[in-house]
This record gives C-alpha cells, structure tokens and sequence, in this order.
C-alpha cells in the first residue's frame, strides 16, 4: 500500500484506479446511444443536466432526427421543442444543428474522431469531446467534469484550478488506456462519496491516499 507522503505519484494515481475499479465494477456512461452520432448529441446534451434526463429526451429527437443530415436541416425551435425539459435547451438546440450541419459540410455525415476536430464543433468543449473519444470511437480520451476535476485535486492527484489543467496532470499521471476508465471512475466517486459539500470521508476508501483528508485531521 503506497503512503501517499512518500509513493510517487504515478503510483497513487494506479492504486487508486485499483481501488475505485473494485468498488465501482459498474463504472461506465449512463447515457444510452447507439453510435457516435447519438453519443455526440447525448453528450452535447448532458451539460448541468442528468443523465436520467437526457435519456428521457433523447429516444424522440432521435427518432426525429436519425442522422446528421436531418438534424442539419432542422427548424432549431422544433430541436428546442424535443428537448425543453434538459437546462440550456435554447442554445443547445442552437448548437445541436449548427454542429450538424458543420458535420455534413466539413465530413459528410461522418462524426469526426479527432480531439481537434471535436473541438471545433459549435457547443462541444474539452470535457465532452475527451467524454466522445473514450466512449463513441474507444480512443484515449479523459473529460474533466465537476466531480473530476474536485476528487482528482482532493486526493492529490492534480493541483489545479481550472479543469484545463486537471485534464493534463490527470493524463500525466495515468496511462492512456485507462483515460476513459479512470473518468468514469472518479465520477462514480464524487456523486457516491467524495461529494462538494459534505464528503463521506470516514467511508472513503481512498483516506489514507487523500491530501484532503490528511488536511481534515
């Protein structure tokens, strides 16, 4: 068991993969798509909203727009209207065909598979795009969301502000092919024990690798 004073940190971070995989073997997304078409849209979706909630939403607006080319072709309110219970759906709707249609000019219909070309897409962020190259094309791609970027920095992890820099010290740490594993992972966490506002740290399996907890004592 590495001391989290003294182990490297590259060793912490692979315990505590180890331990989370253990105690969350169910780890994965819980949004429901069938290809990178409707990951792409499911995850654009998921921002300040719940999973539950874009699952919801998501059988009618693909059953009404099935691929990229009738999304690019949609009336934006229409799109607004499918998806009106998931926050910001204004100005995701906005983004959904504005992303589509940039995908049907620039790649013909085809979801691109790129961190940069991800990125170019209107309403598409690091988070998301890191989120669709693990998940959609099983590429190494690690997304920092809130739950991420707030256990990674407590247990040490990383020191960072922003989840810009979370993302590159994350990936510093941990080997590609466990990217997608690891988001899921710390995730899982962060909504089960290491919470924002009150953290479940006497249940916490990862107490003695926490700099959080040390600092509580």
């Amino acid at each position: 068991m590495p001391n989290s004073k003294t182990a490297k940190p590259d060793k912490i971070a692979a315990q505590v993969l180890q331990r989370l995989q253990q105690a969350y073997p169910d780890a994965g997304p819980r949004l429901r798509f069938n290809n990178p078409y409707q990951s792409l849209v499911a995850f654009m979706l998921s921002a300040q909203t719940t999973d539950n909630q874009v699952n919801r939403v998501t059988p009618a607006l693909f059953g009404r727009y099935p691929v990229p080319q009738s999304l690019a072709e949609a009336d934006v309110e229409e799109v607004a209207g499918l998806i009106r219970s998931v926050g910001l759906y204004q100005t995701k709707a906005k983004h959904l065909v504005a992303a589509a249609s940039l995908i049907m000019q620039q790649y013909g219909g085809t979801i691109p598979d790129t961190l940069e070309a991800l990125l170019a897409l209107p309403g598409v962020g690091r988070k998301t795009a890191n989120v669709l190259l693990a998940n959609a094309f099983g590429k190494p791609g690690l997304g920092v969301d809130t739950h991420v970027h707030r256990v990674a920095n407590r247990l040490g992890l990383a020191a960072a502000k922003l989840p810009e820099s979370t993302e590159l010290q994350l990936k510093m740490l941990i080997p590609e092919q466990k990217w997608g594993l690891a988001h899921h992972l710390l995730i899982f966490h962060g909504r089960r024990v290491c919470k924002a506002r009150m953290p479940d740290c006497p249940s916490c399996i990862l107490g003695d690798l926490c700099l959080y907890r040390h600092s509580q004592k």
